[in-house]
């Protein structure tokens, strides 16, 4: 079986979700800024004012930094408050609550990045895709079954729909043609296991119009030099062959070195961090040709060393690339908060109006590489 067809995911019977869907290639234009994984969380359950309070406080107080992107999640699978109770059954209080923060986001002028699904168990994930599927009768040996079983990819491609057609009971506009949203996530963090001591290579052949991966950008065998750039492991994806497909618009890597070198240094964790998003941009602006954006990175403050120190260096990185040209499109911390979500607090939690010289450091950045897109955006 040739590489492009060896995972057969799930949208390459996406087609017919592709009519629901449009492309705007200006959106590539658009300077990335900051993750707000919560904002539907904060806004579901029995749709309170005070709930709602924290999505406009974070998108308000986001806003005034000069942060122009959102990343956040269109999912939330069984469990409490889910959105998706089970396959093709939705809670409608908790889809208003995703209205509100789409209708929230147009009010501060923030764009938004939604992510259909998660890698990881937190709301449902992958693993609850395959428990609906075993509770129906399938057969289903591991959870990356998700990638390959007809079924899973029959619920996983209903989901998709059902959020891209969905109107929104506040703005009335359809999802699919709000262009409040900027970008699809296929799923967050995708990863495919090891079977018999080897990797296995998800391939996203997928027909998704506007979208990105929402991987974390870990070299595969596509190009077996690269492999030596990864922190010493593979997870299964390949950043080069999945970013290849004509109809992803922009590439995407995620960064944690406090987790991924835990036990070095701060300057060996940042030397590490240089070199990873370098290599990346390299292959974008060579290779791939499209935007590069690190999707996630942050530094846990129950960690050693200073987050405001490794933010900045990693800005500047950011920026020297920036100056070059339009690949290195921006950058997105994990993750922003709302004061009274302690609960949700995972050591990388942000809170602007609690954290001055971090959210200095933020603003700083959103507004050096707004600068950038406004000479881009500039007629020649």
């Amino acid at each position: 079986m040739s590489h492009r067809n060896r995972a057969g995911f799930i949208l390459s019977e996406l087609r017919r979700a592709q009519t629901v869907m449009k492309s705007e290639k200006k959106r590539r234009q658009q300077r990335f800024s900051d993750n707000v994984g919560s904002l539907l969380e904060s806004a579901m359950g029995h749709y309170s004012c005070q709930r709602l309070d924290r999505v406009t406080e974070v998108l308000k107080d986001a806003s005034a930094a000069g942060l122009s992107v959102c990343r956040t999640w269109a999912f939330s699978d069984g469990g409490d408050r889910a959105l998706q109770i089970s396959p093709g059954v939705y809670d409608e209080r908790v889809f208003q609550g995703l209205d509100f923060v789409i209708s929230e986001a147009k009010k501060y002028g923030v764009r938004l990045i939604l992510s259909f699904a998660n890698q990881w168990n937190d709301f449902g994930g992958k693993a609850q895709y395959v428990q609906w599927a075993r509770n129906a009768g399938a057969y289903i040996s591991n959870d990356d079954d998700f990638f390959t079983h007809p079924l899973l990819k029959k619920y996983y491609k209903n989901h998709i729909e059902k959020v891209v057609t969905r109107l929104n009971s506040i703005t009335r506009v359809a999802y699919r043609d709000d262009p409040t949203i900027m970008a699809w996530e296929l799923m967050n963090e995708p990863r495919l296991g090891s079977r018999n001591g080897k990797f296995c290579e998800v391939t996203r052949q997928q027909t998704l119009i506007g979208g990105w991966v929402g991987m974390e950008g870990f070299y595969g065998d596509s190009f077996p030099d690269r492999k030596s750039v990864n922190p010493g492991y593979q997870v299964g994806t390949d950043y080069i062959s999945n970013h290849l497909i004509n109809e992803i618009d922009f590439a995407t890597i995620h960064a944690y070195t406090d987790q991924w070198l835990s036990g070095q240094s701060d300057d060996a964790q940042f030397a590490w961090m240089e070199r990873w998003i370098t290599n990346h941009w390299q292959d974008a602006r060579t290779i791939l040709k499209k935007p590069l954006v690190l999707a996630e990175f942050g530094k846990s403050s129950r960690g050693q060393g200073s987050r405001d120190t490794f933010m900045s260096n990693v800005y500047r990185n950011v920026y020297n690339l920036a100056k070059e040209g339009g690949t290195m499109a921006g950058s997105l911390v994990w993750q922003l908060m709302a004061h009274g979500m302690e609960n949700y607090d995972d050591g990388y939690c942000i809170v602007l109006g609690q954290n001055p010289s971090t959210t200095q450091i933020i603003s700083d950045q959103a507004h050096v590489m707004a600068s950038f897109a406004q000479s881009f955006n500039q007629p020649h």
